[in-house]
């Protein structure tokens, strides 16, 4: 394996820095919560951000909203940090202030050299089904640290993994992740490839025989669902079946986009698991 991938899995599998992105909002609450468990749990520090984000115009117009969005979002660093000291979890926080949020999420991320980002699924202005353009399928798409995305209920355990590959560049990568953390967790894995059509059934079945040599290699048993459908409603489904704690997904596919996510399979699983995400880079 070359350094690069060693230091990436060792970035997973032993993290010393995450960064928490949270904007107070009952949508943040399971980051906030499984971020300082893990943090606990690994001795790792905590670096956690929130932006107030507040449009320029409305500076100049409305200085007490501005204010009042300010104070609050001071508020909700206070209070996780509070949380975070109350479970020994050494933690910085850090404001910022502006339209566009995720843009100091992905800065912040990059000049503290956190090992991982973990945020909620979505925020205040986010959509019920889909996060077209919210702040946490911007912060994947232009982010290059792997993103866990927790939603309210999710937890942040690794029991039982939901694996998911289309055989391109970044599921090959996800999987190498997946496999090192079922290997330190002693989780049962599952993998499941999609095929929108019956033709692509025997490719993805061939791809998954491969993917199980590689496991067993690794002494890890797996268990292979090639499907055909929809590639998001089958992966959500299957998560919700089979009753996982966590769903593996690259950041795009063979049809992905290389900075948004807009429209792809791995947004839509976010937006719709009950579980939490790993999306890789």
């Amino acid at each position: 394996k070359g350094v690069g991938e060693m230091s990436e899995f060792k970035r997973l599998l032993e993290p010393k820095r995450i960064l928490l992105a949270t904007d107070g909002s009952r949508f943040s609450e399971g980051a906030v919560r499984e971020a300082i468990n893990l943090g606990r749990k690994e001795g790792a520090r905590l670096f956690v951000i929130s932006v107030a984000q507040v449009n320029t115009e409305l500076m100049g117009y409305s200085p007490e909203i501005t204010e009042k969005i300010e104070r609050q979002t001071r508020q909700t660093l206070e209070t996780v940090s509070k949380r975070a000291a109350e479970a020994s979890v050494s933690c910085e926080t850090i404001f910022h202030e502006g339209e566009e949020p995720y843009i100091f999420i992905v800065n912040e991320a990059k000049e503290r050299d956190v090992d991982f980002i973990i945020m909620g699924r979505r925020g205040l202005r986010g959509l019920m089904k889909l996060m077209l353009g919210s702040v946490t399928a911007l912060v994947i798409g232009h982010s290059d640290r792997d993103v866990f995305v927790v939603p309210r209920a999710g937890r942040l355990v690794f029991k039982k993994i939901l694996i998911c590959t289309d055989g391109s560049e970044q599921s090959q990568k996800a999987f190498k992740k997946a496999l090192v953390l079922a290997d330190k967790y002693n989780s049962s894995l599952i993998a499941i490839s999609v095929a929108t059509i019956e033709d692509e059934l025997k490719n993805i079945k061939e791809h998954l025989e491969l993917l199980e040599k590689k496991a067993k290699n690794k002494g890890l048993a797996i268990e292979t669902l090639p499907v055909i459908g929809t590639p998001y409603e089958a992966i959500t489904t299957t998560a919700q079946v089979k009753d996982v704690d966590l769903i593996v997904i690259g950041s795009h596919g063979r049809t992905g986009i290389k900075k948004l996510l807009l429209g792809s399979v791995a947004e839509r699983v976010i937006a719709l698991a009950q579980c939490s995400v790993l999306v890789t880079k």
